[in-house]
């Protein structure tokens, strides 16, 4: 090691403290660019292991193929593991009670198959002959049919077709009121032994009309007229495997051949994917903000130690140094520092996600809506980042310095001129400075002005700290605001729609759901589709430029939704819109409400729009007609008098899209008398159930079971309660690691901030002495310190609050392509980042200056 190098890890020793904070701010970068990289891997990772856990491992699949075309796919060099299954069809499940699901569902697969596809086995074993199955537990708990292990099944198995279409497990179980609305061929008939008991698999849709039975397919029994699918795990994952499963399906003559998408979408390799773009994106912004705050706390702390290392440069460069050897010293602390803190850094980074990971683990599995738990990634790729980006940041940090370093003579370094500028121009300031705050005050400013390079290293620290706080503090706010509107008027937990022809089996659905102990309150809403014409000049302005063909007598066509609410329900609601409830429960004189706004999203400018669905006015009247959607067959239903228009929705009606269309709202006396007896029109109500739970999880279960268990109706849920809760889980998640993020930069920053004060106060023992030496009083020199403070906090405002409050409203702009709610400055916040700044510089100050006010005059102005 040479003398320059020696003298440098000296200087280091000697200033302890400073290369401490240094080596802190490299450990601090180096720990949150590994903890950048390690979620987005993290992330990565999970979601490959959640979809494997849905739909199992495999890349590409040749649907349809022969042995002779199966062995040419086994051989490639690309191809690691090869699963087998067919799909032998659907056969008729006898003493099914689940009458929307009447069929079971028989594929077959090879012992790679059971392997790589999610199947959970319950009871007995996997099947290991072709003479063996394993059945899916809801055939017993579901369907109520008791087969048993060792029981014996002999199926029928064919394909379900409806007008000369193959239908797929993804298709409904078709049926109408007498008859099947789907047909079942039979192609073959088989018996099996069942010798296992597997959960419901996850890639059968809960939709599907049969349920999963598994058997095996012994690959050398297959004849060669049998067709397969081949599911490949390949070797290599890169972006050239789509083409290149292509080409081999071109070479073997194979029509189908399909890909993974899900599982490598999360690979990186499917192209033009919105969202690893978004990931990389957000990565690459991050990434970038660590490395100005590392890089403004590094710089500073080797443009510090230059400074102070000055006149010993200058002394080497009188005794034959070369500006090669004095800016070597430059990066040879760097790289000390380096060594130091950049392995720790990155063990601290792995550490912290683990820990992070380990604390919200639960939360992030309800709020992504997945089974698999985050785990610590340590891939070389991300330690060969974090050394990289670690190392980038310290070279472009010691660069300017380095170069100071090298041209630094010995005049300038025995005379110390280089860093204080003492132009009269540049240290001037105003009157008003020293009749507000004093000589003090006055003096304060001037050794700000003096040394411009720490100053600005400390208000851009400051700003850096106070925009990165505020921002993302208004990104968590506005994402709650947005929560707050998404569920706008939603106050309820669970909607049941309950849709079909049956009449008696509706209300039958409805008896049972409302029976059950979770319910603490019900709302019922039919409904149902009429039609009515509207003058051209009440029509709405978003149809003016519609077909006019289908205009009669200058009115133009619309469909009128006319919704039912309990009176307890219309009784609030008229209330709100001031109208008479008594009026609209008068079955004589028939009136309604009429919601005449919709809000619809415009596609052009991407804006949600509210706006007239049509311009009718209080005591005009409407003819409705039943709306058979062929014209020449529409009758006159009933005249409908306007009672008042409103923008206000009740609970369980919803606005609608910018369509010739609008709701208008009814008493259930007046909703009956419309109907009259009218079979055609009883047939097309809908009807949605609104409910408030004490538990809404359990309710839904109830539900789903007699769901399960309904007629010819379709019904559909929607738990409200749980997507609340992972929005919610959501805005938790970004807050804790939006928040964790911040932290981190501004613990970077405020090291910087400390680091730059105390060395700037420690600089400054000959000033303080020579002020001490011409009669400045203890209370006026602490009156010094507390004004320079004000200073550095005035300045970082000044910079930092309209930059803050810009990106806040660029933020809030962007959260508004979907949401409408004010721009409000989030004052409290804003309070709080002021008091923060002028509390970190204050405690600096007082601690720097704390030691300064020990120092003797003489020693101060021999200052050697």
């Amino acid at each position: 090691m040479n003398i320059i190098n020696k003298l440098t890890l000296r200087h280091l020793r000697l200033n302890k403290k400073r290369t401490i904070v240094t080596i802190i701010g490299v450990i601090i970068s180096a720990a949150m660019v590994t903890g950048v990289a390690t979620l987005v891997v993290s992330f990565m990772d999970v979601m490959q292991r959640q979809s494997i856990a849905n739909e199992g491992e495999w890349h590409v699949v040749y649907k349809d193929i022969d042995n002779v075309q199966l062995q040419s796919i086994k051989s490639d060099k690309n191809t690691k593991n090869v699963i087998l299954s067919r799909d032998l069809g659907y056969a008729l499940l006898n003493g099914s009670k689940n009458v929307s699901k009447p069929y079971l569902f028989i594929q077959e697969y090879n012992k790679e198959g059971f392997r790589k596809f999610p199947v959970e086995l319950s009871k007995g074993r996997l099947p290991e002959a072709t003479n063996e199955v394993v059945i899916s537990e809801d055939i017993i708990n579901n369907a109520k049919v008791n087969y048993k292990i060792g029981d014996t099944l002999t199926a029928d198995i064919g394909k379900r077709y409806s007008d000369n279409r193959v239908l797929t497990q993804n298709d409904y179980f078709q049926k109408n009121k007498d008859t099947l609305g789907e047909t079942l061929t039979k192609e073959n008939t088989k018996t099996y032994k069942i010798v296992g008991i597997i959960k419901r698999p996850k890639f059968e849709p809960t939709w599907a009309p049969g349920f999963t039975v598994l058997g095996y397919v012994d690959e050398n029994n297959v004849t060669s007229k049998e067709k397969e699918n081949a599911f490949v795990i390949l070797k290599s994952i890169n972006r050239g495997l789509f083409d290149y499963a292509k080409d081999i399906a071109v070479q073997n003559k194979i029509k189908t051949v399909e890909f993974n998408n899900s599982l490598l979408r999360y690979h990186g390799v499917v192209k033009d994917d919105s969202m690893h773009n978004m990931i990389l994106g957000l990565s690459a912004i991050m990434i970038i903000i660590i490395m100005v705050g590392s890089i403004s706390l590094i710089y500073n702390a080797f443009a510090i130690s230059v400074s102070e290392r000055s006149r010993y440069l200058g002394m080497l460069s009188s005794v034959g140094a070369t500006k090669r050897q004095k800016r070597d010293s430059v990066f040879f602390e760097g790289a000390v520092i380096g060594v130091i803190g950049i392995p720790i850094g990155i063990i601290c980074g792995f550490l912290g996600m683990g820990l992070t990971f380990l604390c919200v683990n639960s939360m992030i599995r309800g709020a992504l809506g997945v089974t698999e738990n985050f785990r610590v990634v340590v891939s070389p790729l991300i330690v060969i980042a974090a050394i990289v980006v670690s190392a980038l940041t310290i070279l472009i940090s010691t660069y300017i310095p380095a170069k100071r370093a090298s041209s630094i003579s010995a005049i300038d370094a025995i005379r110390q001129t280089s860093d204080i500028k003492l132009t009269g121009k540049e240290i001037k300031t105003s009157r008003f400075t020293e009749k507000v705050f004093g000589i003090e005050g006055n003096i304060g400013l001037k050794n700000l002005k003096r040394n411009k390079g720490r100053y600005k290293a400390t208000v851009f620290s400051l700003t850096i700290s106070m925009i990165l706080f505020l921002s993302v503090n208004s990104v968590t706010s506005d994402l709650k605001k947005s929560v707050i509107l998404s569920q706008d008027g939603i106050n309820f937990d669970i909607n049941v729609l309950i849709t079909g022809k049956n009449a008696e089996e509706k209300n039958n659905t409805v008896k049972k759901i409302s029976a059950l102990d979770t319910i603490k309150e019900l709302n019922k809403v039919n409904t149902f589709d009429a039609k009515v014409w509207i003058n051209e000049n009440s029509m709405a302005d978003y149809l003016k430029g519609d077909d006019k063909s289908i205009m009669k007598n200058g009115a133009y066509p619309y469909s009128v939704n006319v919704n039912a609410l309990d009176n307890e329900a219309l009784k609030i609601y008229a209330k709100e819109v001031g109208v008479d409830f008594n009026l609209l429960k008068d079955t004589n004189k028939i009136s309604a409400i009429v919601i005449d706004t919709v809000k619809y999203k415009d596609m052009q400018t991407e804006k949600y729009v509210q706006t007239k669905a049509v311009k009718v006015n209080k005591g005009e009247k409407l003819d409705l007609l039943y709306h058979s959607f062929e014209p020449e067959k529409d009758e006159p239903l009933t005249s409908v008098e306007i009672a008042a228009t409103t923008d206000k929705l009740p609970t369980g009606v919803f606005s609608l899209e910018a369509n010739p269309e609008f709701n208008i709202i009814v008493s259930r006396e007046v909703f009956d008398k419309i109907i009259g007896a009218r079979g055609n029109i009883v047939e097309s109500i809908d009807t949605n159930l609104f409910i408030k739970s004490n538990d809404p999880v359990t309710l839904q279960t109830d539900i789903e079971t007699i769901i399960n268990a309904g007629g010819d109706n379709r019904m559909s849920i929607q738990n409200v309660f749980m997507n609340r809760q992972r929005e919610n889980q959501i805005i938790v998640l970004m807050s804790v690691f939006g928040y964790g993020f911040v932290a981190l930069i501004i613990a970077i920053c405020v090291a910087n901030i400390l680091n730059t004060i105390s060395t700037s106060v420690a600089l400054r023992k000959r000033e303080f002495a020579m002020l001490k030496s011409v009669g400045m009083t203890p209370k006026s020199f602490n009156k010094m310190i507390n004004y320079e403070s004000i200073f550095y906090g005035i300045k970082s405002l000044a910079y930092g609050l309209p930059v803050s409050i810009g990106i806040m409203y660029l933020i809030h702009r962007i959260i508004m392509g979907k949401f409408n709610f004010n721009f409000i400055l989030p004052w409290v916040s804003i309070l709080s980042a002021v008091v923060s700044v002028f509390i970190i510089v204050g405690v600096a100050m007082l601690y720097s200056s704390s030691r300064v006010k020990r120092e003797n005059i003489i020693d101060g102005l021999k200052s050697e």
